[in-house]
């Protein structure tokens, strides 16, 4: 570990003396971190494409560390020895000795900056080609063919970008099919049940007969005491009904009531 001292003296003695050693001491590059991973050396002309992003192709590959494994962190450095970006490894050290095309790892962080290295994509002969017929009107301005594109065009050229999403459309269309058929499994085998099971009456549990019966009950009590207490007024409204006298009579008198019949 150092201080900030150390820095600003490693500074000084670079100034005045011109000895950077005590500076190179003091501050070591980023590589140093990386020692441990398994290395992929690349070629100059594929680094600023990596730098934007694009996959770590096998033709791309200038060298390869021996031991590999398949999902091991890799670091992938130039020809100087300047770390590009870490990636996971999809293809072993034996499986990159023997093929000669495909991915052989997949970016996980991009280190190094854009344009550090010249732009070197583009250039090979089908793109000079394809850029040429751009500019005679043989395709449009995307590339992509039209009238006037020769047959010959149309059944040579691939574009991957195409396959890559026809590829990337066509897996969930898999994982459907793959679920649905547990539920297919799952439906048959329900109706084969069903089939082969009577039907049953449905009978409800115990405790729901008893809850239903002391429902039953409860309203029965309340429908009787309803009817006996309805009686019972009758009854007294008919036994006490007072005779009319004219306006003048029944104040501060006691009247007697009639009796029935």
């Amino acid at each position: 570990m150092v201080t900030m001292h150390d820095v600003l003296d490693a500074q000084w003695q670079y100034d005045n003396n011109k000895d950077d050693s005590y500076l190179r001491r003091v501050i070591l590059p980023l590589e140093k971190l990386l020692t441990s991973h398994k290395r992929l050396v690349m070629k100059d002309s594929a680094v600023n494409a990596i730098c934007y992003g694009a996959k770590i192709m096998l033709p791309g590959v200038l060298r390869y560390e021996d031991g590999i494994e398949l999902n091991q962190e890799i670091v992938v450095i130039t020809t100087k020895g300047e770390a590009i970006c870490l990636a996971i490894a999809l293809m072993t050290t034996a499986v990159i000795s023997t093929c000669d095309h495909g991915v052989v790892a997949k970016i996980k962080r991009v280190i190094m900056e854009r344009d550090t290295y010249p732009r070197k994509w583009g250039l090979g002969p089908k793109a000079s080609q394809k850029k040429m017929m751009i500019q005679k009107g043989l395709l449009d301005k995307h590339g992509k063919p039209n009238e006037s594109t020769p047959d010959s065009w149309k059944k040579e050229y691939v574009d991957y970008r195409e396959t890559s999403k026809k590829e990337a459309a066509a897996v969930p269309q898999a994982v459907s099919e793959v679920e649905r058929a547990p539920k297919r499994k799952r439906e048959s085998e329900s109706e084969s049940e069903e089939a082969v099971t009577p039907p049953s009456p449905a009978t409800p549990p115990p405790e729901e007969l008893s809850k239903k019966e002391k429902k039953k009950k409860k309203k029965e009590k309340k429908a009787k005491e309803a009817a006996e207490s309805g009686g019972e007024q009758v009854e007294v409204v008919c036994n006490w009904v007072l005779p009319w006298y004219g306006p003048g009579v029944g104040k501060g008198c006691c009247l007697s009531p009639i009796p029935p019949g």
